[in-house]
């Protein structure tokens, strides 16, 4: 569904990923790990074709985005920011139907079809109550709740998120995550998160996306955590990684839950 290869990415004299390569499909949720500025937020940007690859090539849909019109790009992959959004004036069921605009005339007007793809994915987020409201009046998690129905009003085959959990206390993370999971194997989507939530990643996700600068790893959730991959990127006097409990262990054996910094 999209895939990467021979990837390299960077800016200036620093490379951030060489020659990667990694194929992600439908029905899977995927995490991708890695520390502060390793370059999750670049691939997600160069994914969405906004940042150029130094090299290689980013296949979607079987074809390189490249060549892919702006129309047909918005109606093939949907990207879910990490900014904080509050837009005072503008009924959440009018955010959501902002997703359409790939799909309506030139004056934005929504026909019958959109306004059934709006009602339903505003209601597979569980937010129905709210398609009325405005999102000035809305906590952190219910309004990333209002933005992933809007990218599935998109309804693209691929959806993005950049850090969907970085304004959530700890059970509005796994709720969030469990959405995406029940999402991608309901609707079959390829959904690809960045995050620093090492727990949630190993504990919900299909698959792995782990850069460890200037490599890529990508794997199924198990064979990742036997890879000894997270391990090494980890490894350090006062911190180990257990495997089997998938559980990071300080040198005075106190397991915590961890967040990749």
């Amino acid at each position: 569904m999209i895939e990467l290869k021979e990837l390299t990415l960077g800016y200036g004299q620093r490379t951030l990923l060489e020659m990667v390569n990694a194929r992600m499909t439908g029905g899977q949720l995927i995490a991708l790990l890695g520390r502060n500025g390793a370059g999750k937020s670049t691939l997600l940007r160069a994914m969405m074709g906004l940042e150029k690859p130094q090299s290689g090539e980013i296949i979607l849909q079987g074809k390189k985005i490249t060549s892919l019109k702006p129309e047909k790009l918005a109606r093939s992959i949907s990207f879910v920011t990490t900014d904080k959004v509050r837009i005072a004036n503008l009924r959440c069921k009018d955010v959501v139907s902002m997703g359409r605009a790939p799909y309506t005339n030139w004056i934005g007007q929504l026909r019958p079809e959109d306004e059934m793809r709006v009602d339903t994915a505003i209601q597979l987020v569980g937010m129905s109550a709210y398609a009325e409201k405005t999102m000035d009046k809305m906590s952190d998690g219910e309004c990333q709740r209002i933005m992933i129905a809007r990218a599935l009003a998109q309804d693209t085959p691929v959806i993005l998120l950049d850090e969907p959990t970085a304004f959530l206390d700890l059970p509005n993370r796994y709720e969030l995550c469990l959405l995406l999971k029940r999402l991608a194997q309901e609707e079959d989507k390829c959904i690809l998160f960045s995050t620093h939530d090492l727990d949630i990643a190993l504990s919900l996700c299909d698959s792995i996306m782990l850069i460890d600068n200037p490599h890529m790893y990508t794997l199924p959730t198990p064979e990742m955590v036997a890879s000894g991959h997270i391990e090494r990127l980890f490894r350090n006097e006062s911190v180990t990684f257990d495997a089997q409990k998938m559980r990071a262990i300080t040198a005075t054996n106190f397991v915590f839950i961890v967040r990749m910094y």
